[in-house]
């Protein structure tokens, strides 16, 4: 778990509000029974999740493709080619969702603009992140290296089927 005090107050927050703005369907399955707190939320996320992200091609089309997402500071973060179609639409279009779903067991869902970097001291710890999870430099992985980007969440849910059971770190 990285996040400060701040940011799992941060995350709470934007927990809480996301759920007071979704329908009565949602908040029909996911119960205040259902739902992780910031703290269970952050301590279950650690390491590499798949993230379905979806991106809105210049139509206005979506499409989805998986990333390594990684949960740090209360933000998916994930890298990808700069030569591939999903950091093209980032870039020019960075309205952005992504899904993290194990089974049944837990679901996250979140929406958010992406900020992609591609140079500066982001990059750069981002970059070091990355070649100490995977115990190689992602820029060696492919010609065109490895762009990264979060995810800044304007609504997040994040559902658990039994979530009294999760630990909260």
């Amino acid at each position: 778990m990285l996040e400060t005090e701040e940011e799992i107050a941060d995350l709470q927050h934007l927990l809480d509000a996301s759920i007071s703005r979704a329908g009565g369907h949602l908040t029909g399955i996911v119960s205040d029974e259902s739902r992780l707190d910031a703290r269970q939320l952050v301590t279950e996320l650690t390491g590499m999740k798949v993230l379905v992200l979806a991106t809105v091609t210049a139509h206005g089309e979506p499409r989805t493709s998986c990333v390594d997402g990684h949960f740090r500071h209360g933000r998916w973060l994930f890298g990808t080619a700069p030569t591939a179609v999903k950091a093209k639409h980032l870039i020019a279009r960075p309205a952005v969702s992504a899904t993290h779903v194990d089974g049944e067991r837990i679901g996250v869902f979140t929406h958010g603009r992406a900020q992609v970097f591609t140079e500066g001291p982001e990059f750069e710890a981002h970059n070091a992140y990355f070649t100490e999870f995977y115990d190689s430099d992602p820029q060696s992985w492919d010609e065109a290296g490895v762009v990264y980007a979060t995810i800044e969440p304007g609504w997040m849910v994040a559902y658990a089927a039994g979530a009294s059971a999760f630990p909260a770190g």
